[in-house]
């Protein structure tokens, strides 16, 4: 049966600037500052940045509150041959801030004792995501206690763990947060920051730091700079950790933007000669060319197999993987990963299937989606609701049975702010947070449909606002695509959240010829003829047998599309790649 296309609204972007003279000055065509302008870029300082940035173009992470506190308090542990333990977090931030606190901590301290008492003094503990939930808590601290750590330093968590931390006080520990996470706000608005012997994270309110919107890992990293530079260290070392703040920024779905766009764009060139075994294996196993890495293949390949052994096993096997120096074991390991990677993709699939089957057969009206999946894999229910919204354009809700009480995730959409909806019905939540646009809760089974009908009573969503809007960058004909606009292009990556591929639209294009091509048919090739002529191959990946039912005998198309390259047998040919696409029934 074929699945009906949704309505869809294309907007043309209208940001204005001097595109001519911005670019002579910048040495780039006027379509990429166009493209630039669209992406909130402003000044021709911020594009030059954006263009032509290095690494010495990088924040001072001296500038965050309690830098120099954390960085002065580490060193003098190492000189007391005191005992850190570094708490982690569960996904691929997490795991990548703990990789560079445990390699950098150990490297500084070296400096001052040997090598092998420095891997005895600092070591880690990652929570588990089902035994232990998110973050520092009670049992990790008591256990730290009974193993005579001395110091505590989190990452990719503890800027809200006041209770926690407070604890590991009352033992005599010292206690440094590293976080990126929103500082936690008390009934009048002030920041309740937890009393930390140092608590460095860029969202406080009287922080110096320019770019508060960057990872865990990112922060992190700044501080092993510093501690490398107090130490004595070569920054080129430092440089050589690049490559797992990049994989960190693209992972959590920071935004590629200012500082975060050179961490990622120096950071894949860094991968490409990496030293870390690990890695180099697990793009192996992923079919992946490490020399030729992307933000796609981090965000999309590496990322989630790193995240896996934390949704179905243990983050450690990551952080395993990421420091093994046994060739043999960094394979196994590696294989592993992957396998459990493609056992979550099954698993997801199944609960998306799942959860879309029961929005069209039970609530296909409502506004707010909530999904109840006993039986799914509670770390799972935050990619399947991302699955679920963007099926339906909908805010979306799924559920799912774990040991106490059912927990859940949410995704949702410009118009929907999310965590203010479950404000609403806190009084049915023993425990939720979020944002804007995600969110995380626990409810008693009893009460979910309650919590269902009281959301979607709420919610002050009309239907014009789950038509998604597809924004075009330039409205270009095919006669303005080139091989140097698809080279100059390239000079805009890395893209992905925040700084996302360029897209142009043309209408009016006739169906020259077009067939289904992939062993699963899911590639259509059309040659396309412009107006004036023009003959280009378009290529659109879809269910290929969907598409033909639906052209029957359609002639003309509206694309959105980006420009490409085809290289075959030596020759290279101009063609593109269709994004969405619209039939043309009146033709021209």
């Amino acid at each position: 049966m074929q699945q009906k296309r949704r309505k869809e609204i294309w907007m043309v972007q209208t940001k204005r600037a001097d595109f001519n003279g911005l670019a002579e000055r910048l040495g780039v065509s006027p379509v990429s500052v166009r493209i630039m302008r669209n992406r909130g870029l402003e000044t021709e300082e911020e594009m030059r940045k954006y263009l032509y940035g290095t690494l010495d173009e990088l924040y001072d992470g001296s500038l965050m509150k309690d830098m120099g506190k954390a960085v002065k308090i580490l060193t003098e542990k190492f000189k007391a041959g005191k005992k850190i333990r570094i708490i982690g977090d569960y996904d691929i931030d997490g795991v990548c801030a703990t990789y560079l606190l445990l390699t950098g901590l150990r490297r500084a301290a070296g400096n001052v004792n040997t090598e092998d008492q420095s891997e005895m003094l600092i070591d880690y503990e990652i929570p588990d995501r089902i035994k232990d939930g998110y973050g520092i808590n009670e049992s990790i601290i008591r256990q730290a206690a009974a193993d005579g750590v001395d110091t505590i330093i989190t990452c990719d968590n503890g800027i809200s763990a006041w209770k926690e931390i407070a604890l590991a006080k009352e033992f005599g520990m010292t206690v440094i947060v590293t976080d990126h996470h929103e500082v936690p706000v008390d009934e009048n608005g002030n920041q309740n920051v937890p009393m930390a012997d140092a608590v460095v994270n860029p969202k406080q309110a009287d922080d110096t730091y320019p770019f508060p919107e960057i990872c865990g890992a990112v922060v992190a990293y700044k501080l092993i700079r510093e501690l490398y530079r107090a130490a004595g260290i070569p920054e080129r070392e430092w440089k050589e950790l690049l490559e797992f703040a990049a994989i960190a920024t693209v992972g959590d779905v920071m935004k590629l933007k200012d500082e975060n766009r050179i961490i990622v764009k120096f950071g894949l060139r860094r991968m490409a000669v990496t030293k870390n075994l690990g890695l180099r294996k697990l793009a192996e196993k992923c079919g992946l060319d490490i020399t030729a890495l992307s933000a796609y293949h981090i965000g999309f390949v590496i990322g989630p197999c790193l995240n896996a052994g934390g949704r179905l096993q243990t983050a450690k096997l990551a952080l395993r993987l990421l420091l093994s120096q046994d060739e043999a074991e960094a394979d196994r390991m590696a294989e592993e990963l992957k396998a459990l990677n493609d056992l979550r993709k099954d698993m997801t699939k199944q609960g998306e299937d799942e959860a879309i089957q029961q929005v069209e057969k039970l609530y296909a009206d409502d506004k707010v989606l909530v999904v109840y999946l006993p039986e799914c894999h509670e770390s799972l229910a935050g990619i399947i609701a991302g699955r679920v919204r963007e099926r339906f354009n909908k805010p979306a809700i799924v559920l799912t049975r774990g040991e106490e009480m059912v927990k859940g995730s949410g995704r949702s959409i410009e118009q929907y702010h999310m965590y203010q909806g479950l404000v609403k019905v806190a009084d049915l939540l023993p425990k939720f947070g979020g944002h804007p646009m995600a969110a995380g809760l626990s409810i008693e089974e009893k009460d979910i449909e309650e919590f269902r009908r009281r959301l979607n009573a709420d919610a002050e969503l009309t239907e014009e606002d789950f038509i998604p809007k597809v924004w075009i960058d330039v409205p270009m004909p095919l006669e303005y695509v080139s091989e140097g606009l698809v080279e100059e292009l390239k000079q805009l990556e890395p893209y992905g959240q925040g700084n996302e591929k360029p897209l142009f639209a043309q209408k009016n294009l006739y169906i020259r010829n077009m067939r289904v091509l992939g062993k699963t048919k899911n590639l259509v090739k059309m040659n396309l003829v412009t107006e004036n002529g023009l003959a280009m191959d378009g290529l659109l990946f879809v269910n290929g047998d969907q598409f033909l039912e639906e052209i029957e005998n359609k002639k003309y198309i509206n694309v959105i599309y980006y420009p490409d390259i085809n290289e075959y047998n030596g020759f290279k040919t101009l063609q593109i790649v269709i994004k969405n696409y619209l039939f043309n029934e009146g033709g021209r």
